[in-house]
C-alpha cells in the first residue's frame, strides 16, 4: 500500500480532453504575463487545497523531472 506521501500519477481526471479544453478556455483573452500569473495563482490555490509539504515536495520533483525530460 503506498503512503500518504505518495501522488498519483495515472490518469484520475474524468473526461480528461474535457478538463483540458476546459484550463485551456481559462486563459482566453489572456495576455502572455495574465496567463503565467493564472497558472501561478492556480498552482497556489491548488497547493494549499493539498497543504501536505511532503506531499507538494514529491509533486515538485516529479514535476522537475518531467521538465528536464520534455525539453
Amino acid at each position: 500500500m503506498a503512503g500518504p506521501d505518495v501522488l498519483n500519477t495515472l490518469d484520475n481526471i474524468e473526461d480528461p480532453d474535457g478538463f483540458y479544453d476546459e484550463l485551456i478556455r481559462l486563459h482566453d483573452g489572456l495576455s502572455e504575463d495574465e496567463s503565467h500569473a493564472l497558472n501561478a495563482r492556480l498552482i497556489l490555490v491548488l497547493c494549499n487545497h493539498i497543504g501536505d509539504r511532503n506531499v507538494l515536495r514529491n509533486a515538485f520533483r516529479i514535476a522537475r523531472e518531467c521538465a528536464r525530460t520534455e525539453s
